[in-house]
């Protein structure tokens, strides 16, 4: 006879109301506010591309690659089997697979090799879904990406290697770049003694002999924050005669041989675990100036400008995940007879939530146009330069706050390592750190003003071409430009006037590009104050059903 199994007789055994896993979808079609953006801005013809890499990183094989390559952290190979200095980073395979994925479809290159309008706003998209899945990649893919104007001040350079910073293979070995067919650049600027004070750097740099790839230096110092340190390239800061220049240090010399780079620890971080992130050495360490001597900070201001962009888009892909995942549990879980979407208390969280979404996805892909008008209008440009700060510094403000709340409408299944919802967890202050922190971010934007005061007055004309159609905002506006007048103690200010500032270009954008129930509740709350200090606390007259149907098709 066969041997029954006493686990399939036991009452507690059968599991009831309980979710599905959320698997095999795929994250554009899903999107739509997402999907509108890249259409408004320019970027339709990407959307076959999109809705290919949207249902690649659904798979419910993709997404436990993801997984594991966070459970599986990198692990530094200092020396071979037989003593030799290498300096290697060994990464899980699943990490390889998302790198080989995220290049396959063009995250670090589209923006670069397209002819068509809306090259930033389709690399914004690709990356903004990428980063929902794992997002330990985007910071080598981002680096790579936010290169490319950086290493176009030096000709030689560019015309060596910006042919294999944009090609789509993925080659993870460390070798000369020579016998590659293609790289990955990342970045080392901030030293122990000055973090964002990058101006305080002590690594020196001397010149040495010309070489293929032009005239030499030897760089001495100890970098304390190098991403990616498994790169094939660096950018990196140090100081000359003439002052603080811009480098570029390769893991292997111009004659194939190892250059000085010393890995001296990967750091134990937070989150973002799949990403390699290091403290490293130059000791006499081959490098090539980048731009012109003694101006290393407008040299890399460039590659800085682009990856904020990225941490700003960072930041909207976690809340959108975030969203997705709160709204999948809470349309398959009960509780006291009905659905959790049902429930009115619960529905105000997730109306809440996506109103975050929706104004953070809605800013960062005008950020992005921005960036693709610069190419051709001077104005764009100088707006670009203040919006994305502003929108780094707010988006990522959010993010923790967001996604504390999208967990706890979970409940326990949400705070386990089995849910994707701890990941995002320890992800979300990240992006608000990297490329400036809080304060560094708020500074630049009283420092653009006082540079460049056309900025403000560009930025106040975006915000109002939505004049006359939300009362909430045009009251808003005319008092925050009362409040503009008064200068004093504008540094102490400076958090409030950005904040400010970045809620009223969301609410003009919303206002302009979305359904009234949606800006109407964005408006009253977030500028007229008719809300509380945390998620949920919407007016019970607010169309929540308009603003999840928005946040997700199926409901």
């Amino acid at each position: 006879m066969p041997i029954r199994s006493p686990i399939n007789e036991l009452p507690t055994h059968h599991v009831a109301n309980q979710p599905t896993h959320l698997e095999n979808y795929n994250l554009f079609e899903l999107d739509v506010p997402l999907a509108q953006a890249v259409e408004r801005y320019g970027a339709q013809w990407s959307s076959t591309l999109l809705q290919s890499f949207g249902r690649e990183l659904g798979l419910s094989e993709t997404i436990e690659h993801g997984r594991l390559a966070n459970r599986n952290k990198p692990e530094l190979k200092t020396y071979d089997r037989f003593g030799h200095r290498i300096d290697e980073v060994d990464f899980h395979p699943s990490y390889h697979h998302m790198m080989k994925l995220g290049m396959q479809f063009g995250v670090h290159s589209l923006a670069w090799k397209t002819d068509d309008t809306g090259g930033h706003v389709a690399h914004t998209a690709l990356e903004y879904l990428l980063g929902q899945i794992e997002g330990g990649v985007c910071c080598p893919l981002t680096m790579t990406y936010a290169a490319v104007p950086a290493l176009q001040n030096n000709s030689e350079l560019a015309k060596r290697f910006l042919p294999k910073l944009l090609s789509n293979s993925y080659d993870p070995r460390c070798i000369p770049i020579s016998e590659k067919d293609s790289m990955t650049m990342g970045m080392a600027m901030t030293e122990k003694q000055g973090g964002s004070d990058v101006r305080s750097n002590t690594s020196r740099a001397v010149p040495t002999e010309d070489t293929e790839w032009g005239p030499g230096w030897h760089l001495t110092g100890h970098k304390w924050f190098c991403s990616a340190p498994m790169s094939d390239a660096f950018l990196t800061l140090a100081q000359t005669s003439k002052g603080l220049s811009c480098f570029l240090v390769p893991r292997f010399r111009p004659d194939g041989t190892r250059n000085n780079f010393f890995i001296q620890r990967l750091k134990d971080k937070l989150g973002n675990q799949s990403n390699a992130s290091s403290e490293i050495e130059y000791d006499r360490t081959f490098a090539v100036l980048v731009g012109e001597e003694g101006r290393g900070v407008s040299t890399i201001i460039e590659m800085v400008h682009h990856t904020r962009l990225d941490c700003t888009q960072a930041a909207a892909g976690i809340v959108r995940q975030s969203l997705t995942q709160a709204l999948h549990h809470t349309m398959h879980r009960k509780a006291f007879g009905k659905l959790l979407i049902h429930q009115p208390l619960m529905r105000n969280v997730l109306a809440d939530i996506a109103l975050e979404s929706e104004a953070m996805t809605a800013m960062v892909f005008r950020i992005a146009n921005l960036y693709d008008e610069s190419k051709d209008n001077s104005e764009s440009a100088t707006l670009a330069r203040l919006a994305v700060a502003v929108g780094k510094y707010w988006c990522n403000k959010r993010v923790p706050m967001v996604v504390a709340e999208a967990m706890e409408c979970h409940g326990g299944a949400g705070y386990v390592e089995e849910s994707v919802m701890p990941r995002l967890y320890r992800e979300a202050p990240l992006n608000g750190i990297w490329e400036g922190s809080g304060n560094v971010i708020c500074l630049d934007v009283l420092r653009t003003i006082h540079k460049e005061p056309a900025c403000l007055e560009l930025l106040l004309t975006e915000i109002e071409k939505a004049n006359g159609q939300d009362p909430y905002l045009d009251r808003s506006l005319d008092v925050f430009k009362k409040e503009l007048r008064d200068q004093n103690n504008l540094e102490s200010r400076a958090r409030r006037i950005t904040e400010k500032l970045a809620l009223l270009f969301q609410a003009s954008l919303l206002v302009q590009h979305t359904p009234s129930p949606v800006y109407h509740a964005f408006c009253r709350s977030r500028l007229e104050g008719d809300w509380g200090y945390s998620l949920g606390t919407l007016d019970p007259g607010v169309d929540q059903a308009a603003i999840l149907t928005r946040a997700h098709p199926e409901l």
